[in-house]
């Protein structure tokens, strides 16, 4: 498939998802987000082009621009920045679906990148990589972002990243919680984790995202969905015969 705002390449298990609007940024609009979701539904419900499941999906964008938000010559052309809720449905499938996603960000992520980021299960950054919510220097605030970061860095450090609307580096990015590997080569460090990565089921995935969509860790408040989900998992015969494979032949499931 071609796409007007992205690149998509997908090999086994892996589908690399890079934006492609340079001369934009990488701003957000409508195509972009239509494009992106076409490509998480059909991930989700089917195969990749070599009839494997595609269970890990790389996010990318440029060398200086990773993504830089919403696309404001669409705003200041139509008056309106369109409907959120794509978007929002766009990052839930990133942080919930049957996949393990993962964010690799060099130069500028400004707001709605920041949402991408967020939304990410694993962000390894480069030492160029900067983050910023820009928002209220235009009387907005990052309202579909936030419940992404807070999840990702708490409450008072997404707080403070609105209120005072500059970037912040890698390393604070780190620290914060929002970047979870910093190297001088995000490539490399790809391919170092992509080999344990590639060997999670899908269906494990799967359960495990949804049963984390939920878990808030309070133990009382979780007990009962807690408990559940491990009945769930132990009445499963495909987990339990490769527990018993592993007991016999010491041969993880992935293995021949």
């Amino acid at each position: 498939m071609s796409f007007e705002t992205l690149k998509v390449a997908t090999s086994g298990p892996i589908c690399r998802i890079a934006f492609d609007r340079p001369d934009a940024g990488n701003a957000i609009n409508a195509v972009l987000v239509a494009e992106f979701t076409a490509v998480l539904r059909s991930l989700a419900a089917e195969n990749g082009p070599d009839g494997v499941p595609v269970t890990v999906i790389v996010l990318e964008g440029g060398r200086d621009v990773f993504c830089a938000g919403g696309d404001f010559e669409v705003v200041a052309a139509e008056g309106d920045a369109g409907d959120p809720e794509p978007l929002y449905a766009l990052w839930q499938a990133l942080a919930e679906g049957p996949f393990v996603t993962i964010a690799l960000v060099r130069g500028r992520a400004n707001a709605g990148g920041v949402g991408f980021v967020a939304a990410c299960d694993i962000v390894i950054a480069e030492p160029s990589a900067r983050f910023g919510l820009s928002e209220l220097l235009f009387g907005l605030f990052p309202a579909c972002v936030l419940p992404f970061l807070i999840r990702r860095i708490g409450h008072q450090r997404a707080h403070f990243m609105t209120l005072m609307t500059r970037q912040i580096g890698a390393s604070d990015a780190l620290a914060s919680g929002l970047v979870d590997i910093l190297c001088d080569d995000a490539e490399i460090e790809l391919v170092r984790n992509l080999a344990r990565l590639t060997n999670l089921g899908k269906p494990a995935i799967a359960r495990y995202k949804t049963y984390m969509a939920t878990c808030r860790g309070d133990p009382g408040a979780d007990k009962a969905a807690a408990l559940a989900a491990n009945r769930q998992v132990f009445a499963d015969p495909d987990v339990v015969a490769g527990i018993r494979r592993y007991v016999t032949e010491m041969k993880f499931p992935w293995e021949e």
